[in-house]
């Protein structure tokens, strides 16, 4: 399952792209300095959540907060869930998915690259929530696998195009209307390593 995504976009260019879907961002933290980089399981990464004014708000948060057991908990099953409160949209232009490689003997899996055709910059649908031991993290929500995911994996996570990013925020919107695999071809790929 996912546990690694790229978001290479600067704040600016974030901002201007949810403002071309009229969701005018609000930076309740401050002006959040996004490097581009590869995100990983516990490091922090941007999310946008509806704020109680009706706007939109940016913030830097962890990906994952513990499980009882202690592991961390990065992605969530949206199967059959509704999800009434806590819903986020999580900035990306891609992630990565790994397949053990033909050779039993090869040591590193292959690494994928996915991004969303014809788009700069998409968002995957999340779940935030304040956790005691980590603060505010948020976490990915997984569906079935569509036709561009089946060759890499048995799950994928729920990626929303730009049309999508306010009905995700809208929880009037059952989950379910969103919370599936984009029509085949909707993804890109390519092999990293």
């Amino acid at each position: 399952m996912c546990n690694l995504y790229t978001q290479s976009k600067s704040v600016d260019e974030v901002a201007r792209l949810f403002s071309a879907v009229q969701m005018p961002l609000s930076f309740p933290d401050g002006l959040p300095n996004l490097q581009a980089k590869d995100i990983a399981i516990t490091d922090p990464g941007p999310i946008v959540r509806a704020n109680d004014g009706g706007g939109f708000d940016l913030v830097v948060r962890r990906w994952s907060w513990p499980a009882p057991g202690g592991k961390p908990v990065f992605n969530f099953r949206s199967d059959g869930r509704e999800f009434a409160s806590g819903r986020c949209l999580i900035p990306a232009d891609g992630f990565y998915e790994f397949t053990k490689p033909p050779d039993p003997k090869a040591r590193r899996k292959h690494k994928w690259l996915f991004t969303l055709k014809d788009s700069p910059m998409f968002a995957i649908a999340g779940l935030w929530r304040t956790d005691a031991q980590v603060g505010e993290a948020f976490t990915m929500l997984t569906t079935e696998p569509g036709e561009d995911i089946k060759p890499y994996h048995n799950r994928q996570i729920v990626v929303l195009p730009p049309a999508d990013f306010g009905r995700w925020l809208d929880p009037s919107v059952p989950a379910g209307e969103l919370c599936r695999p984009l029509p085949a071809g909707s993804l890109t790929v390519e092999q990293i390593c």
